[in-house]
């Protein structure tokens, strides 16, 4: 086609031996249209083409399994297979391109380490946008950005706070920075001068069509050659043939024109061929140049026929593409970059946590954190503990339970709202870690406290929610209407304005009452059905009355049958294990029974847990201390007694119960102290060591 000023030719087409267009990729934007190519792997597409050349009817999926998708020179990770497939069927389709990283320990912290970024993304704009998210504190757990890149790769370190998990960080910069990026492809070209979206296949195609369009001209080009120079070289051989008389003929001529009439007329030659002679030189008259040029028109004679049976032959002419296909793949031999993940909606962090049971605790001022359970020695009872948390003069421990890292936290709150967390998503620390406001975790309205946590691993139907507040309402609703719950929180129950939540219990199909205990050491036990399930916005109804005006609800369990034997504790560490069969089956609304003999001594009620030999009490006192005891160690007792001493804890009184897995350990037994108490709150006997 003519150039731009219209004084030369130039190529439209240049014969490329590979389909550039998908090789190297193409981006751009034109009027009403845009186009946006990925790059590809030399060596796929080689395989891919062959496969079509080799079967006419070859599909997409059977070109897949060699072309896997785009291979970006800047290598880093495809998440899901379905923007690839999508983009090859229809030629649109959204690819997910994230950083490949990894992580590093320095000390006792985490670093993390960009090793490949997404195509196009820039470095030092990455890193500036990352150090702006820090400094926003919309990215938390990073002290420190460094950029070690040099002329081995791209390095770029990412240090955090002590305190901080890299798998937690790390998805947050995914979501948040160009980390992990989206290419939008578009398989747009110009095909016979129209713009058209093109599929893989179509792609694929053409390109062949144009290959064989190729070859074909150049063979007709190279066997018009051949023919002209077997031409020219037939001529010469009659030349040699008659040597003689073709001299004796050019030197009675007059002039050249006249010897190459001669010629033509005498010998039948062509004028070609007859100008060829007569600017032989008079060494072609030798032997060895008869020769050179009989082997040399013989040659000539096969290629010109091995040419022409390429133009007869559709077989040969394929063969002749794969050989020059395969000729590229053997000499630029270069692997796969960009690693391809199967399917991204699998890809989840809780897959890179180990699931392992934590002890998460709260406190009153709303601190929360999560420790292995672990790093807790069990002790025998009577035992003065360690301490679980440091906390500020005028904060306390509220609460806290055993949960596994990939549990979900249900956090209710006083206003009745819900709000969960992952377990994982809390910040480890150590024991004596003060931990992290909670309202940095979860979105908390101004002044809003949480009053009970529920944690569980499934959101089954088959499962409830029990609530019980301080007036003593309950409340059943089914676990399935918390399974999908916004990051503003969803409303769990409502409240009267005097009103708040103690606690709240998951109720399976098993269950048969529930048990409530107040601070006065009443308690009433009532079937599971006599609270029916109702909506998330209801209110519930009465579980129990109280005698004394100062009265409230502490706690409350979930029975599933006579058997099971029920663990009160008071703020003075005093505890007894009671058959549930003692508390006797009542009606919901009542004013219950005695749950626990109370004195001075022992002060009020703190609550009350189901039983489990297999576990350990776990008492958390006000001053922060947790104490770990084996639930066989402590002696059982009727329902109207104080029982004996599970906890010493002086001055201090114990603010929350819970149950926790066992610890095995090499302590040397020792009997522990039983001291029973009278109604007054007296010892009876002398303890036994």
């Amino acid at each position: 086609m003519p150039n731009y000023d219209d004084s030369l030719s130039e190529p439209d087409v240049l014969p490329s031996r590979v389909p550039n267009l998908l090789l190297n990729g193409s981006s751009g934007i034109a009027v009403g249209m845009a186009t946006n190519i990925p790059p590809h792997s030399l060596n796929e597409l080689v395989d891919g083409l062959l496969c079509v050349l080799e079967n006419e009817d070859a599909t997409l999926e059977d070109v897949m399994e060699f072309i896997q998708g785009p291979d970006f020179p800047t290598g880093a990770i495809i998440f899901g297979k379905k923007g690839i497939i999508d983009a090859y069927r229809t030629g649109r389709g959204r690819i997910k391109i994230r950083a490949k990283t990894h992580i590093e320990q320095k000390g006792n912290k985490d670093v993390i380490v960009i090793d490949e970024l997404p195509y196009q993304v820039n470095k030092a704009r990455l890193i500036e946008q990352i150090a702006n998210l820090v400094k926003e504190k919309q990215v938390e757990g990073i002290s420190e950005i460094r950029d070690e890149s040099d002329r081995e790769g791209i390095r770029v370190v990412i240090e955090l706070k002590r305190d901080a998990m890299s798998d937690i960080v790390l998805n947050n910069l995914y979501k948040s920075t160009n980390l992990e990026v989206t290419f939008g492809v578009i398989l747009l070209a110009i095909a016979n001068k129209e713009p058209k979206i093109f599929t893989l296949m179509e792609l694929l195609h053409l390109f062949l069509k144009h290959r064989k369009t190729v070859i074909i001209r150049r063979t007709i080009f190279d066997l018009e050659k051949a023919k002209a120079k077997a031409h020219i070289l037939e001529g010469l051989k009659i030349a040699l043939d008659n040597i003689d008389a073709i001299i004796e003929l050019i030197k009675k001529s007059a002039d050249s024109a006249e010897a190459k009439a001669g010629l033509v007329e005498k010998f039948g030659l062509s004028e070609l061929q007859a100008g060829a002679i007569l600017d032989m030189r008079l060494n072609r008259l030798t032997g060895l140049e008869r020769e050179k040029i009989e082997n040399e028109l013989k040659a000539l004679l096969e290629e010109i026929e091995r040419l022409s049976a390429i133009l007869r032959s559709e077989t040969l002419l394929n063969n002749l593409i794969k050989d020059e296909l395969l000729e590229l793949k053997n000499k630029f031999k270069v692997p796969r970059i960009t690693e391809i993940v199967e399917d991204y909606d699998d890809i989840d962090i809780e897959d890179l946590i180990p699931n392992e049971p934590m002890v998460v605790t709260i406190t009153h001022r709303g601190y929360i954190k999560r420790v292995a359970l672990k790093q807790y020695e069990k002790q025998k009872r009577g035992g003065k503990g360690k301490t679980a948390v440091t906390t500020y003069d005028d904060d306390f421990i509220e609460s806290f339970f055993v949960s596994d890292t990939h549990d979900t936290l249900m956090f209710v709150t006083d206003r009745g709202q819900l709000y969960w967390l992952k377990v994982y998503r809390i910040p480890e620390g150590s024991r004596s870690a003060k931990g992290k406001a909670v309202v940095n975790l979860i979105q908390l309205q101004q002044d809003e406290k949480i009053m009970a946590i529920i944690p569980t691993n499934d959101f089954d139907e088959s499962k409830s929610i029990a609530f019980f507040t301080k007036n003593g309402i309950v409340k059943r609703t089914n676990l399935s209407e918390f399974k999908n719950i916004r990051s503003v929180g969803v409303r769990a129950i409502t409240l009267n304005d005097d009103d708040e939540l103690v606690t709240a219990k998951i109720v399976t199909a098993q269950a048969k009452n529930l048990l409530v205990v107040t601070k006065k050491g009443m308690c009433v036990r009532f079937n599971v059905d006599e609270a029916r399930e109702i909506g998330r916005t209801a209110r519930g109804v009465t579980a129990i009355r109280f005698k004394e005006e100062n009265d409230c609800v502490v706690g409350a369990a979930v029975i599933f049958n006579d058997e099971e034997e029920l663990l009160t504790v008071s703020e003075k560490g005093i505890g007894k294990r009671t058959t549930a069969s003692e508390y006797r089956l009542q009606k919901r609304g009542g004013k219950g029974v005695i749950g626990m003999k109370l004195t001075p001594k022992t002060k009020d009620l703190v609550g009350v847990v189901i039983v489990d030999e297999s576990k350990d009490l776990m008492a958390l006192t006000s001053s922060g201390k947790m104490i770990r005891v084996d639930m066989q160690t402590i002696r059982k007792a009727g329902r109207n007694t104080s029982g004996v001493k599970v906890v010493n804890v002086g001055d201090d009184v114990v603010v929350s119960i819970a149950r926790c897995p066992k610890k095995e350990d090499d302590e040397t037994e020792v009997k522990p102290d039983e001291v029973s108490f009278d109604e007054n709150g007296e010892p009876l006997g002398t303890p036994e060591v």
